[in-house]
């Protein structure tokens, strides 16, 4: 039998006699498909330093110890070369605007052994939001998060109130509250973090895809932690996403926002005043769950109102980035999308201040822009 609690998988013997179940230790944090011998059997796993792979585990005569386990198949077979670069994620509780109630999360401190922060300094931080939203994002090795670790960056990738995982009533912690519950908890754990001396306050940024990226959005419109956002085919108007979204999710918002009028006041794009920090928008243009509006939307609001703000379209995408000329540039494997968004992530934290005037000689003036070439490279452009 399998089971999760507090976000890890556990797999166990079930004695049907006595109804006792005996726990097997194995390296695995989440597991998935089980195939049984008679004293062994294959399971699919993972975890915070082991790609996703194929294991036999090899039981004792009762039958409720483990005696070998060995990796048969890897996912990643080549990456375990470069183990000690490995950031691996820390399970943490914290606290939340909610008395008494608790979320969760994995912190991913930055690593590389060639390189050390300097003395004093803290790191920035990027927050991630997981899409759904009532899904969860899980301990295990993640490449993507990898690039930023061994880049200097702490990483931190939150399940929110309403993430499964963890029980029925953190799951509903949601309904008729997103926009508000998963917000509140992305800002709660930044702000547990540069309280606990983890991060540098002055250098928080967010990003999510999909209902994520209307977590980043959302947090950058009624928030002020954050001080750059990334949002990847995220939503910015709840409403249109509502009337233009595809059939089979056409209903899934009605128990999360709630009364009609809810639908207006979460939508970030009702309130760009309230922005306070750059943001970059990626975006694919053949994408029927979240349709290129919601990008271009947000794009032109934010332009208008005078902030850093970049629009990066995908022909030919659907909702995710899959293509190969769109996640990688021309000269290594490095994803794309990531480059530019540690690019512009440098950026911002290295130039802009909120409260630097937008005259016509800071180069946050609406002159400038920031453009994205075939090739693959980043540069802004006075225009």
């Amino acid at each position: 039998m399998s089971c999760r609690q507090l976000g890890k998988s556990y797999i166990g013997v079930l004695d049907c006699d006595s109804g006792s179940v005996s726990l097997l230790d194995i390296p695995f944090s989440d597991l998935s498909n089980v195939v049984t011998g008679n004293d062994y059997f294959y399971i699919e796993g993972a975890s915070g330093s082991i790609p996703t792979s194929i294991a036999k585990v090899t039981l004792d005569g009762n039958k409720t110890k483990v005696i070998s386990f060995s990796i048969v198949w890897s996912s990643s077979p080549d990456v375990m070369q470069y183990r000690s670069f490995f950031s691996t994620p820390e399970f943490i509780e914290f606290p939340t605007s909610s008395p008494e109630q608790k979320a969760y999360a994995y912190f991913y401190p930055p690593l590389n052994p060639m390189f050390e922060g300097l003395p004093d300094e803290k790191p920035p931080l990027l927050v991630k939001t997981h899409g759904g939203p009532t899904a969860e994002t899980r301990g295990v090795l993640d490449l993507s998060v990898q690039y930023w670790t061994s880049r200097g960056w702490a990483f931190l990738d939150v399940n929110y109130g309403g993430s499964t995982g963890y029980g029925r009533e953190y799951r509903e912690r949601l309904l008729k509250k997103w926009g508000i519950v998963d917000v509140d908890d992305c800002c709660s754990c930044a702000r547990f973090l540069v309280e606990n001396g983890k991060v540098d306050e002055q250098r928080l940024c967010i990003t999510g895809r999909s209902a994520g990226g209307y977590t980043t959005l959302a947090s950058l419109a009624f928030r002020d932690t954050f001080k750059a956002g990334a949002s990847l085919y995220g939503i910015g108007d709840i409403t249109l996403l509502r009337a233009e979204t595809h059939k089979f999710e056409s209903r899934y918002m009605d128990n999360l926002v709630g009364s009609e009028g809810a639908y207006y006041e979460r939508s970030p794009i009702n309130f760009v005043n309230k922005f306070t920090c750059p943001v970059i928008l990626f975006q694919g243009l053949d994408d029927k769950v979240v349709p290129p509006d919601q990008a271009r939307k947000i794009y032109k609001a934010l332009k208008e109102s005078g902030l850093p703000v970049a629009l990066v379209e995908y022909e030919g995408e659907q909702h995710g980035f899959r293509k190969v000329r769109y996640r990688t540039n021309t000269n290594c494997i490095v994803p794309l999308t990531l480059l530019t968004l540690l690019t512009f992530k440098v950026f911002i934290l290295t130039f802009f201040t909120p409260s630097r005037p937008k005259t016509s000689s800071s180069p946050w003036s609406s002159r400038w822009c920031f453009l994205l070439e075939r090739s693959g490279n980043l540069r802004w452009q006075m225009i």
